[in-house]
């Protein structure tokens, strides 16, 4: 800061005033304006103060407890459903849009993997309906109205609970009905008499009607595997009707004994994962065609054995794995596939197994055993194997100990 010295003033004087006092005059005047300069500049350096650069804190009000309102019902399981998938629009004016139908294939009705949960019009041009993996409850017979010529129905892995017996008056032609993973509880009423396969499985089936497969001589193919039967639900006469029946899945249920009534000419019996621990002497002997036996993990002991009752000549796969037995059963010269590992074998004698005589096996080539597949595994065995076992079954390809 440069500092210039004041211009001296040029006073004039009247004769009157002393010189003195005009000097005193002058300083005194000097005095102030230096004071009031001084003064200015200090007023000047004094710092502004700063503006709050956040906002004052507001006053939160108290929290006050709402009284609760009614209770509301907890929400069934799913609470929500995806939508349902809507396709575009196809050449066939009657093809519902959460449908597909593909002109290779005019007579099929692709329904499946598309959310639904109510069975749209089916067109009467169908044969073959697809509908699985979907969220449909119930079944009832307005959608079938004019579909006579269905053949094919696919309702597997839905939520359904319930199938009016009306629907199948809509569909006499009906051949296989699949309604396996679903949440049905009996045997559906009203099977039409032309049906050939019929899937059952993995429901909450516990119970079968009287007569619910009564009048279906055409039925080739039962399968009611992993549901809740007892011995109680499979009557004497349950299965009677099922002439042509060819194969019977009963496995995964609570079975504690033989199913009675089977048909004799069944080709195929799985009866895995039940209870059963006694298997009547003559069971079998009826059977003219019987092929394949399982049942594995189930109680049997060779005190609900009888000595010979798996000795059928028609047997050809016998499966035994996961029991309590501790010998080998005897078995027909037919068997080709014999399953017994995860028992309580001990030990395996060629002599007493060998269907036929060691000495007439060696001498008679006819008379060797048909066995080619054996499973000890999972036993109280350990190698090698006996002599006497290859003597009399020289056809064994695989043998697992």
């Amino acid at each position: 800061m440069v500092f210039t010295a004041p211009l001296r003033p040029q006073c004039y004087f009247s004769s009157r005033i002393s010189p003195s006092k005009t000097m005193k005059a002058v300083v005194g005047l000097f005095s102030a304006l230096a004071l009031f300069l001084l003064m200015g500049a200090v007023f000047t350096q004094r710092p502004r103060s700063k503006k709050p650069t956040r906002r004052p804190g507001t006053t939160r009000k108290p929290f006050v407890p709402q009284p609760p309102g009614p209770s509301q019902p907890e929400p069934k399981e799913p609470t929500d459903f995806p939508p349902v998938i809507l396709g575009p629009p196809s050449m066939y004016p009657d093809c519902p849009r959460e449908c597909s139908c593909s002109p290779s294939y005019p007579n099929s009705l692709n329904c499946e993997n598309r959310n639904i949960r109510v069975i749209p019009v089916i067109p009467p041009r169908t044969h073959y309906l697809y509908l699985q993996n979907n969220y449909i409850s119930e079944v009832t017979a307005e959608p079938f109205l004019n579909a006579t010529d269905v053949r094919w129905v696919n309702l597997a892995n839905n939520r359904i609970h319930r199938i009016n017996k009306q629907v199948f008056e809509k569909v006499p032609a009906l051949l296989y009905l699949y309604v396996q993973r679903n949440e049905l509880k009996e045997v559906p009423s009203g099977l039409p008499a032309s049906l050939e396969q019929l899937r059952l499985g993995r429901n909450r089936i516990s119970k079968i009607p009287s007569g619910a497969f009564s009048k279906m001589g055409n039925l080739t193919l039962l399968d009611l595997y992993h549901n809740q039967l007892s011995d109680s639900d499979v009557g004497q006469n349950t299965f009677k009707d099922l002439k042509s029946l060819m194969q019977l899945n009963l496995a995964h249920n609570a079975l504690k004994k033989m199913p009675a009534g089977v048909p004799n000419g069944l080709i195929q019996l799985f009866l895995d994962k039940n209870n059963i621990d006694d298997i009547p002497k003559d069971y079998f002997k009826e059977f003219t065609h019987l092929a394949f036996v399982r049942l594995n993990r189930n109680q049997l002991s060779d005190k609900g054995l009888p000595k010979n009752v798996f000795n059928v000549s028609t047997l050809l796969d016998l499966q035994l794995s996961h029991n309590q037995l501790a010998s080998v059963p005897r078995i027909s010269s037919h068997l080709e596939h014999l399953h017994l590992d995860h028992n309580s074998i001990e030990s395996i004698n060629g002599t007493l197994i060998c269907p036929n005589s060691i000495d007439a096996v060696m001498n008679d080539h006819n008379l060797v055993p048909s066995l080619r597949y054996l499973r000890l595994d999972g036993n109280h065995l350990s190698p090698p194997i006996p002599v006497d076992v290859i003597m009399c079954f020289r056809q064994l390809h695989s043998i697992v100990i």
